[in-house]
C-alpha cells in the first residue's frame, strides 16, 4: 500500500518520496511532485518527529505516517465514490472528485506539522504552518477561487482530526479515520520496543495488519489481524474514538481477528 524510498536520487533531507495513486489525476500528481521538491516539508516532518518520537517516545508522525494515511484516505474515498457517496466538495462547490482527492491527500500530508511545535494542540499549530504552504503548493494549478475552497477544505480536515473534531465533510470523515488506522505493527511498536510497556504500547504491538477491502454490507470492510487481544484496546478505544462522529459509520463495517496460540483466546471476532 506504501512504497518507500531511500534512493541516492534525493537530497540527504528527504528520507522517503511521497508516493500516492495518482496516474489518473493529473492536479494531484502535479501537487505531490511540488511535495517531493520541497526540503521544507521533510525538514517540518523531520522536526514532528524529534518531538514526537525522540522527545516523546510516542509513535512516527513523519513522512512515513503521512505517506500512510494519504494512500489510505485515497482508497477510502474511491471506495465510497464507487457506492455512490458524493464527496462534500462536489455536492457544496461543484468541484470534481479528483479536487476531493487534492483535499485528503494534502490533509493527510499536512495534518500533524504542528508537531514540529509541540505535541499538546498540534492539531491548531498545525493550521497556521498549513495555510502558507498551500498557497504554495496550489498556485498555477488552480484559479484563485478553487484554490480559496481547496485550502479551507484542508484546514477544515486539519483541525477536525482531533479528538472531537467533529468533521463536517466527507472528506475530513475519511481522514480521520485513516489516521486512525495507521496502527499496524512497524509503526505502532515504537513506543514498546522504547521500554513503554502499558496498555497504549502492548496493544498497539499486538496489531499485525490493517486491510481495507470492499465490504459486504457496508461499501468498506476493515479487517484487522491481532496476534494478542490486547489489540482490543486499539479498536475499541482508538479507531472506535474516530469512527464515530466521523460521518462515515453507516460506511464501514470493522472485524478483527486473533491469530496464533501464544495466549488463551478470550475472543474469536471482535466487530465494531
Amino acid at each position: 500500500m506504501v512504497e518507500v524510498s531511500t534512493g541516492e536520487e534525493l537530497a540527504p533531507a528527504h528520507v522517503v518520496v511521497i508516493r500516492v495513486p495518482a496516474r489518473h489525476n493529473p492536479r494531484l500528481q502535479q501537487v505531490i511532485d511540488r511535495v517531493n521538491a520541497d526540503a521544507e516539508y521533510f525538514a517540518l516532518w523531520r522536526a514532528a518527529n524529534v518531538n514526537a518520537v525522540d522527545r516523546l517516545g510516542i509513535s512516527d508522525h513523519g513522512p512515513v505516517h503521512v505517506q500512510i494515511i494519504a494512500n489510505i484516505a485515497v482508497k477510502l474515498l474511491r471506495l465510497l465514490v464507487e457506492h455512490g457517496v458524493q464527496p462534500s466538495i462536489v455536492h457544496d462547490h461543484g468541484l470534481t472528485v479528483e479536487d476531493a482527492e487534492v483535499v485528503v491527500v494534502l490533509t493527510a500530508l499536512l495534518h500533524d506539522i504542528g508537531m514540529a511545535i509541540h505535541r499538546y494542540d498540534h492539531e491548531h499549530y498545525s493550521l497556521f504552518l498549513a495555510a502558507p504552504k498551500l498557497k504554495e503548493l496550489l498556485a498555477d494549478i488552480y484559479a484563485v477561487p478553487e484554490r480559496v475552497i481547496i485550502s479551507s477544505e484542508v484546514l477544515h480536515a486539519i483541525i477536525a482530526h482531533r479528538a472531537g473534531g467533529h468533521p463536517l465533510t466527507v472528506e475530513a470523515g475519511i481522514v480521520r479515520v485513516a489516521d486512525a488506522l495507521d496502527m499496524a505493527k512497524g509503526r505502532s511498536r515504537i513506543p514498546f520496543e522504547a521500554g513503554k510497556v502499558n496498555i497504549h504500547s502492548v496493544s498497539a504491538s499486538a496489531i499485525e495488519q490493517v486491510a481495507i477491502e470492499r465490504g459486504k454490507e457496508k461499501p468498506i470492510r476493515i479487517a484487522v489481524r491481532m496476534s494478542n487481544s490486547a489489540g482490543i484496546f486499539q479498536l475499541d478505544e482508538l479507531l472506535k474514538d474516530k469512527l464515530q462522529g466521523s460521518g462515515l459509520e453507516a460506511y464501514v463495517e470493522v472485524e478483527a481477528t486473533i491469530e496464533g496460540e501464544a495466549e488463551k483466546k478470550l475472543i474469536e471476532v471482535f466487530r465494531i
